[in-house]
């Protein structure tokens, strides 16, 4: 099994995008690159090269589900797994999001202590 390292996290939230960069990095022990909008993701994404996107899907401009589509047009965004972090986790938004083409719904607030096992646990389902 590839061994889940880098996580773009595109979060327009400097405060949310603070704790789980902490977490992730200093609890995970992940190398993370944050981005403020869809936009950002996608200059960053062939360069960056990530195992996995967490997308925060109410941004403003670009939303997550946006986001995402646009990141399946591009060669470097077409087979990366993403997962949704949002606060919208009614069961019909968890599944709209899934028909999308994401592989888990990750709710906020979330907490940071288990972030990194939540994302590890997501990536050894999809891949183990």
């Amino acid at each position: 099994m590839r061994k889940l390292q880098r996580i773009l996290y595109v979060e327009d939230e400097p405060d949310i995008q603070a704790v789980a960069r902490l977490a992730l990095e200093h609890i995970g022990g992940f190398t993370v690159e944050v981005c403020s909008s869809g936009r950002e993701a996608l200059e960053k994404i062939p360069q960056f090269r990530p195992d996995l996107i967490l997308l925060d899907v109410m941004m403003p401009d670009m939303d997550g589900p946006t986001t995402l589509q646009a990141l399946r047009a591009t060669l470097a965004g077409q087979t990366t797994p993403v997962a949704f972090m949002t606060a919208k986790v009614r069961p019909q938004e968890i599944a709209q999001y899934k028909q999308l083409g994401a592989i888990e719904v990750i709710p906020k607030p979330f907490d940071p202590m288990t972030l990194s096992d939540r994302v590890r646990a997501i990536w050894e389902l999809r891949h183990g």
